[in-house]
């Protein structure tokens, strides 16, 4: 699901709080350099953005950004702070991180003018990873941060052969069954589903809805026609993901039955995930990443891979077939 707003990009505007304790100019290191991409899924261009670590630095793993419905990459790039970019916090800390355009958004669009199904999706992103791998270093290999409908491609992603690999996955705003009051609108998402997607205004910092608009992308039809059969792909791929596994919702999350029953029910169809945590995020709401929250949901997404990262013991390579350590915080069910 998505924001419904459209316009041009204003200027980007300073969270107040962030403002008054940053750094002295002086004292900042350059942010990390975010550049355009484009990558080749055998013969489909992938586009994106790309930051890395300063100074060639080997990175210690590759963050994979997926965007959720009818946004673009630019999603995870701070759209009214810089301070909030997943991209140069993320590069910062020493990891790469590739936000990508989806198949049917973006450089695809043209030779995919209708999408890809959710499960083609994620086999393309697979195919585009791998180009991705042979021209750039990689450390321990490929963790998925992933936002809504972006999250469904990512599990199925993690479901795939190849998915066996990923380090981790990061997923936000992506349940398993839709609540009540968004049932009518996984076929259109027509206008009212306005308050679904953001939740209370306060939420969002000044100038965020008109700078909004310049994400928006019209959604391909093969990935609409696939909205309300989520709940039928989910158990299916549960299973068969061995990753670990982190799920978080916004505190005005809408779009999902989110009780303690809800939630269980959801993990508990991850039986092959060696961890699997769930948390809440308080005040945010479903766009987490252009809201005021951004910046600690992405510093806890950091978090999470640091503990995957931990669990694969920071290898150069992933080991998906290796022993699991027993454990995990209070969030987490260790399997």
């Amino acid at each position: 699901m998505t924001a419904s707003a459209s316009a041009s990009v204003s200027a980007p505007v300073s969270d107040p709080v962030s403002a008054s304790v940053s750094m002295p100019a002086t004292a900042r290191s350059p942010e990390p350099v975010v550049r355009a991409v484009t990558l080749d899924a055998d013969g489909v261009p992938l586009s994106g953005l790309l930051a890395e670590p300063d100074g060639g630095a080997a990175p210690r793993s590759v963050i994979v950004a997926i965007h959720g419905r009818g946004m673009c990459a630019d999603y995870f790039n701070g759209l009214t702070d810089p301070a909030d970019s997943l991209l140069t916090l993320g590069a910062r800390l020493g990891h790469t991180v590739l936000a990508l355009d989806r198949p049917g958004y973006g450089a695809s669009a043209g030779p995919l003018p209708d999408g890809q199904p959710l499960g083609e999706q994620a086999t393309t992103l697979h195919r585009a990873l791998a180009d991705f791998a042979r021209h750039h270093p990689t450390g321990a290999g490929f963790f998925a941060v992933a936002h809504s409908d972006g999250g469904k491609v990512a599990l199925h992603m993690a479901a795939q052969d190849a998915g066996s690999a990923l380090i981790g996955l990061d997923v936000n705003g992506c349940g398993w069954r839709y609540a009540p009051e968004a049932r009518h609108f996984p076929d259109t998402l027509g206008g009212g589903a306005s308050r679904l997607n953001w939740g209370p205004l306060h939420l969002y910092s000044p100038g965020t809805f008109r700078a909004s608009r310049s994400l928006l992308r019209a959604v391909p039809a093969r990935e609409a026609a696939q909205t309300a059969t989520w709940p039928v792909q989910y158990p299916r791929l549960a299973g068969r993901i061995t990753s670990p596994v982190r799920l978080t919702f916004a505190e005005h999350e809408l779009w999902w039955e989110l009780d303690d029953a809800a939630l269980a029910a959801m993990t508990g169809l991850l039986t092959a995930a060696p961890l699997v945590a769930v948390e809440r995020l308080s005040a945010a709401g479903h766009n987490i990443s252009i809201g005021r929250a951004a910046r600690t949901y992405h510093l806890r997404a950091l978090a999470f891979l640091e503990e995957c990262l931990r669990r694969a013991g920071d290898s150069p390579h992933p080991v998906p077939n290796s022993p699991r350590q027993q454990g995990g915080c209070a969030e987490a069910s260790s399997r």
